[in-house]
Parts: C-alpha cells; sequence; structure tokens
C-alpha cells in the first residue's frame, strides 16, 4: 500500500468517525418524528371505520369499493388511481364487471374515469351504450347506468371511484353521487393512512438499517484500526494514549497495557523540537501528513518514521483527541541510501563507458574511412579487371579461333597421313604379302601392316597419352597383344624374353587399371579402337 493510499485511510478514518456522530444525532431526531406519526396512527386508527383496519392500499381500496357496491345495490365498481406526475390511469381495483378490465389504461378525456379526470367532477350517464364520450371497446358494450367520482385533494387528483350497473332498469341517482363521493373521502383517508403507514414502515426499516449500519461501521472501524499494518495511536487532547492497535504493539514493543491512559515516551531528544511544532500546528486546525521525524522503541533503537495526524471531535463538535499513524520508513530510508550509492556508481560507470564509446566511435570513424578508401580503390581496381575481362575475352576470342584452325589442321594432317600411307605404302605391303615369304617374314609383314593402320588409329595416341603415359616397349607389347599373339611370338618378334614380355604385360594391366581383376587385356585393347 501506497503512503498516499495510507493517509488517505486516515483522513476517511476521521471523516467516517464524525459522520457517524452526525448520524447518531439524526437517529434520535427520526426516533422522535416515528414517534409522533405512531400516535397519528394509533389516533387514526382508533377513529377510523372498520373498512380501514387494513393497511395495504389495494386492501384498504377493495374494501371500500365493495362496501360501497353493496350499499349501492350493484356488484360492479371500479377505481382508477393516477401515479404522481403520470399521463394516464390505470385499474388498481375491480369487481364484478370490472374484475376482467383490471390493469385497464386511460388518459385524460377517455370514458367516464377520464372525463372525470378532465373536469375533476363527478359525472353521472344513464346509459353507457349511446354516451358520446364512451370508449370504443365492444367489450363494455353491456354497461348501463355508470357514475364516477374523482378521488383529490387540495393538494392534487389521486384517481376515480366508481360504480355501473349492467341491468336495465338499475339507474344510478345524484344521491348516489353524493353517497359515492363519502367512500371517496373515505378511500383518501384510507389512501393517505396506507401512504403514511408505507413513509413510517420505511422510516423504520432505515432506522433499523442505520442501526445495522452504525453497528457495522463501528465493527469496520475496529478492524481496520486491528488489521492496519501501519502503527496507530488515539490519544486525548492532553496527550494520553487511549487505544493502540497491535502493529503499534509489534513495531514499537510497547503492549497495549503499558501506555493506555499515559503519555508515550517514544520521542528522541533530538526530535522534540520538530514534534512540538508539528503539534501545535495540528492544535491550529491542520492536519499533520507524512511528517518525517525518529522515535523510540521499548529497546531504545532508534526508528525513521513518517506520522500522519488528525484532530477527531467528540458529540457536541469539540476537539476531543487525535489519530496518528505512524510508519516504519528506517528499511526504505537504508534502501534510498543503497540506491543512491548505487546510483553514483552507475553514474560513474556511464561516465565511464561513455568515454569508451567516444573512443570506439573515433575508431569507428577512421575504419569507415579507411573502408571508403579501400572501397575507392576497389571500384578502380574493379575498372582495371574489367578492362583485362575484357581484353581476355578478346584474347579468349582469338584462342579458340586458333585452336579451331589446329584442329582443323591437326584433322586435315592425319587425313593427309591417312592418304598418304593408303596410297603409297599400302599397295607396296600387298604387293609383298602376296610374295613367296617364309613364315617369319609373312608375320613381319603382318606386323607391319598392323602397325601402318595403329599409326593411322586412335589406339597408339591413346596409349601414348597422359592418361595412360606408356613407354615405346609398352606400345609395341599392347600392339602385338592386340593383335592376338602369344608371349613366346611376342618374345621371338622383339628379340626378348618371355619373363620381360610378362614384365610388361603387367605393367601395362597397371597402367589400365586391371591389375587384380578378372579382364581379359586383349579385349580391353581392343576396345580403344573404337
Amino acid at each position: 500500500m501506497g503512503i498516499s493510499a495510507e493517509r488517505t485511510k486516515g483522513d476517511r478514518l476521521v471523516q467516517k468517525m464524525e459522520k457517524l456522530e452526525k448520524e447518531i444525532q439524526g437517529l434520535k431526531e427520526v426516533q422522535q418524528a416515528l414517534q409522533r406519526k405512531n400516535e397519528h396512527l394509533t389516533a387514526l386508527h382508533e377513529t377510523s371505520l372498520g373498512l380501514i383496519d387494513r393497511l395495504d392500499k389495494e386492501e384498504l381500496l377493495e374494501a371500500i369499493l365493495n362496501r360501497a357496491a353493496k350499499l349501492s345495490g350493484t356488484e360492479n365498481g371500479y377505481i382508477y388511481l393516477l401515479e404522481p406526475g403520470g399521463s394516464e390511469m390505470q385499474m388498481r381495483v375491480g369487481m364484478g364487471f370490472f374484475k376482467g378490465q383490471l390493469g385497464r389504461r386511460v388518459k385524460s378525456g377517455e370514458g367516464v374515469g377520464g372525463k372525470v379526470w378532465e373536469t375533476k367532477q363527478p359525472i353521472l350517464v344513464d346509459d353507457y351504450r349511446f354516451w358520446k364520450d364512451r370508449i370504443d371497446d365492444k367489450a363494455l358494450d353491456d354497461l348501463r347506468s355508470v357514475v364516477g367520482i374523482p378521488l383529490k385533494d387540495r393538494k392534487r387528483f389521486h384517481g376515480v371511484i366508481g360504480l355501473a350497473s349492467v341491468d336495465p332498469a338499475k339507474k344510478f341517482q345524484d344521491e348516489d353521487i353524493s353517497f359515492l363521493g363519502r367512500f371517496a373521502e373515505l378511500a383518501l383517508v384510507a389512501l393517505d393512512k396506507a401512504r403514511l403507514y408505507a413513509a413510517v414502515r420505511k422510516e423504520l426499516t432505515e432506522k433499523k438499517m442505520t442501526e445495522e449500519t452504525l453497528r457495522g461501521s463501528e465493527e469496520r472501524y475496529r478492524l481496520l484500526l486491528k488489521s492496519s499494518p501501519d502503527p496507530i495511536v488515539v490519544y486525548t487532547m492532553n496527550g494520553k494514549a487511549v487505544y493502540v492497535n497491535p502493529a503499534f504493539e509489534q513495531t514499537f514493543g510497547f503492549s497495549s497495557d503499558e501506555v493506555s491512559g499515559k503519555q508515550i515516551d517514544f520521542v528522541p531528544d533530538e526530535s522534540w523540537p520538530e514534534t512540538k511544532k508539528a503539534i501545535e500546528s495540528m492544535i491550529r486546525g491542520k492536519k499533520i501528513e507524512l511528517f518525517e521525524t525518529k522515535r523510540l522503541t521499548k529497546g531504545g533503537r532508534i526508528l525513521d518514521v513518517q506520522i500522519s495526524s488528525t484532530i477527531y471531535q467528540n458529540n457536541d463538535g469539540r476537539p476531543a483527541g487525535n489519530i496518528v499513524i505512524l510508519r516504519d520508513v528506517s528499511a526504505q530510508k537504508r534502501a534510498e541510501k543503497e540506491l543512491k550509492k548505487y546510483h553514483d556508481h552507475l553514474e560513474d560507470m556511464v561516465a565511464e563507458r561513455t568515454a569508451e564509446l567516444a573512443k570506439t566511435n573515433t575508431q569507428l570513424k577512421q575504419e569507415i574511412e579507411e573502408r571508403k578508401r579501400a572501397e575507392k580503390t576497389l571500384r578502380k581496381r574493379e575498372v582495371e579487371l574489367k578492362a583485362q575481362s575484357h581484353h581476355l575475352e578478346e584474347v579468349n576470342t582469338a584462342l579458340k579461333v586458333l585452336l579451331k584452325q589446329r584442329e582443323s589442321d591437326k584433322k586435315e594432317t592425319g587425313e593427309n597421313v591417312l592418304s598418304n600411307v593408303k596410297e603409297l605404302i599400302s599397295p607396296y605391303v600387298e604387293r609383298l604379302k602376296k610374295s613367296r615369304l617364309n613364315t617369319n617374314q609373312q608375320t613381319l609383314i603382318d606386323i607391319l601392316e598392323s602397325n601402318l593402320n595403329n599409326i593411322i588409329s586412335p589406339f597408339i595416341s591413346k596409349l601414348s597419352s597422359k592418361y595412360f603415359n606408356f613407354t615405346s616397349m609398352e606400345i609395341k607389347v599392347a600392339s602385338l597383344v592386340k593383335e592376338g599373339k602369344t608371349n613366346k611370338e611376342i618374345a621371338e618378334l622383339l628379340y626378348l624374353s618371355k619373363n620381360t614380355i610378362l614384365f610388361h604385360r603387367h605393367n601395362i594391366r597397371s597402367k589400365l587399371g586391371l591389375k587384380h581383376k578378372k579382364i581379359n587385356l586383349r579385349s580391353q585393347l581392343l576396345s580403344y579402337n573404337e
């Protein structure tokens, strides 16, 4: 709970105590008025007719209407009532024919009731069926003679009491108006009595509620003082304590018995001057709000407190004492000191951090400048690179043209070699093959023809490429293997031993990636002609 709320709570407490004193005085006046009204009601009850024994307004009016109807020799009657300030009258009581008309509303000038309201005079109708101001309602066609009397007093118009006949032979006379007028006066007395009784009953109810409210308020105030977390002391005007709440006992260590009827000695010597000045100000009628000072506990410990105080009055309106609300703010004071210390520390940290940020900001500016220079250099370099790129693209285009020309030349050279071999060498090889040669010579011719074919085929270029990197001897061995020669035949043709041929075959398989694979070497070599 905040300081402002606690201060408002103390003010409300004093205001409610002052209000309670005024309410008690008012209750005394109400009791006297009720006593006078009760005497008036008793006298009225003793002098009134037996018709108005009842206190309920509806029952009173119904009893009066019944008695009037019986004495008039009819069973049909009604009473319209007008609420104060209302624009319509409502049928509140009905008997006989009008029992089914209860609740009907009429405005001024409508029907017998409305006409009586308009003229404030009695009205006698011989035959309602042919009356010019009748209500146009077929439900009323059975009515014959009707009489209506105003219920009015000097102050205002209350309503209409009326009797009616449904028998053509029954006619109301002028004397019936006079007779019904007396019942109207009785009805007004009954209405006044009912209103008076209702008012008395309301006042009694309000008195009872006021007393209950007063008792409840006193109980709430006691609970409020008792349950308040702040110490509260109620003093007389001479400074003696008449009440301390549990929070005071707990905070300052003094029991209620120790301080009751006595002056509480808990003001430190150094706090007396300011305390006396505050008391003098309060006596002059000023409220003390959140006055900061110090107070002693029973154990001698000094507490920082905030005091709010106001004077309360007795039944005569004279100052009777004052209520003091104290709040222990020692912990708050310590917290404020710590907070200030922490605040100062934060300011130092902020100053230090500000200096660091300024330094960092300077470094960032330098870095930004350096970055701008670097970006400028990069843009310049980018322009140069674009120029170089353009130059390289032109060079690349030229190289592509040269490569294309080289491939064309290479292709042309290959075609020339192929044409020359076929035209200048192949015919002579064919002639040698057809001449008389021994087996060894025939074999050499076959190898020569095969090598010529290899020269003009991609086989040798593939084997000597960077992918296989065959030696010249490995190319010879591979070429003979491709021709289907056995190791022995290859050894004889190349004048090498069989083991040397096996060694070359092993190297060939390794370079072709056929090591430890069950793939025929001749089949693999034949595939390179494709």
